[in-house]
């Protein structure tokens, strides 16, 4: 197979020799966008070359975009990203991309089909079963993973610009596209101490006291426990990647973090450990338990057990309703409402910055800044007047 690199003004171009055409018997070259640098163009052609040789390449027209993101985009990213991030990709890429809009040449995408899909899946794109619109924050992030391959399909002169760059997703509103639904202190102490006697008791009390995250939680080992000094180190979590539980590095370098506990919680810490190891004894299990939180054989916990478990729980409870995930909100918002400052919540959290945790609970300050202007004029004026 031959090629060339060529240059045309400002750009090089990787072309390709393709044959002779039938009709003209003329030879037929394909012209590759390739960049602003020779370099690049050649690496452009060496992998253009490389895929006639191994019997993969077709001419850039005659590629789907479902071909594309299947064939070529998805397995040259599955070394370079998390396990869990691939799963998603394959997963939107086979549920919503292919069965909607993967027949569209690659080149022949425009971005009034982005939109009109995106529109689609705001209103009938559910695939469980139950209909209805996918969240508005869903839809952001399918349209993330096209314009991500759409970029790396451009750079290497599969297409001449990145339709998705001009396509419009939905907006997302600040704070999140899900309602919120937190309990109060006195709501989280019953329940609490209604479930005392079950055996999820104390991966939910770890949970509501620190706001880990489900992950998280399942995830952490006793080796970053540590009792006498009442605190934990968030180092990885337990992911459910492609049904299995997996486990995996925190979201990111902010999750990785230190958290201080209270002395209730290391009690009920060393009370659970105390159990691990007599029940480990009974049954003549051997081998270092490395997970806080394991099934009887000492392996983990699938996350989507652990939300199971909680929405058995919730049925059986006489409580208001709330997600697992809520616990953390519950969380964040105790500590908000107590006068715990922006940032503490935020590193304990493991949050990007405060701004951020300002963001996602900005339903609490309200109520914090009439507090804090009733204590301005009580510590100047002294009792607040009244008209």
């Amino acid at each position: 197979m031959r090629g060339h690199v060529a240059r045309k003004g400002n750009r090089y171009y990787a072309v390709v020799y393709e044959g002779f055409d039938p009709a003209t018997g003329q030879e037929r070259h394909r012209w590759h966008a390739a960049g602003a640098t020779r370099k690049g163009a050649e690496k452009v052609l060496g992998e253009l070359i490389k895929r006639m040789h191994d019997g993969d390449y077709r001419a850039p027209d005659r590629i789907t975009l479902g071909d594309y993101l299947l064939e070529r985009w998805l397995p040259t990213k599955q070394a370079q990203i998390r396990p869990s991030t691939y799963s998603s990709y394959r997963n939107n890429v086979i549920t919503h991309v292919v069965p909607r809009i993967g027949s569209i040449p690659l080149q022949k995408l425009q971005p009034e089909d982005l939109d009109t899909f995106y529109a689609h899946l705001l209103r009938d794109g559910r695939r469980n079963g139950a209909g209805g619109g996918l969240a508005p924050k869903t839809v952001r992030i399918i349209h993330g993973i096209i314009r991500k391959a759409l970029a790396d399909a451009l750079r290497k002169g599969s297409v001449t610009r990145n339709v998705a760059d001009l396509a419009d997703p939905p907006k997302v509103r600040l704070g999140g596209s899900r309602t919120m639904t937190v309990w109060s202190a006195d709501e989280l102490r019953d329940f609490l101490a209604s479930i005392e006697d079950s055996e999820w008791y104390v991966p939910i009390f770890l949970a509501a006291n620190t706001g880990m995250r489900r992950g998280e939680v399942l995830g952490l080992t006793w080796h970053n426990v540590d009792l006498d000094s009442a605190r934990l180190v968030v180092s990885q979590q337990i992911l459910s990647v492609e049904y299995a539980a997996t486990v995996a590095d925190v979201k990111t370098a902010h999750s990785r973090r230190t958290i201080d506990l209270d002395p209730r919680t290391v009690a009920v810490l060393r009370a659970w450990r105390r159990h691990q190891l007599e029940q480990k004894m009974s049954t003549g299990r051997r081998g270092d338990d490395e997970f806080v939180f394991t099934h009887p054989d000492g392996g983990p916990i699938h996350p989507d057990f652990f939300s199971q478990s909680w929405q058995r729980l919730m049925r059986n409870s006489e409580h208001r309703r709330i997600r697992l995930h809520d616990l953390r909100h519950t969380h964040a918002t105790i500590l908000l409402k107590a006068g715990v400052p922006v940032k503490v919540v935020s590193e304990r959290l493991g949050h990007s910055s405060p701004a951020f945790t300002i963001t996602v609970y900005q339903h609490v300050l309200p109520g914090m800044q009439a507090d804090a202007a009733a204590a301005f004029s009580a510590a100047v004026f002294g009792t607040a007047s009244t008209s």
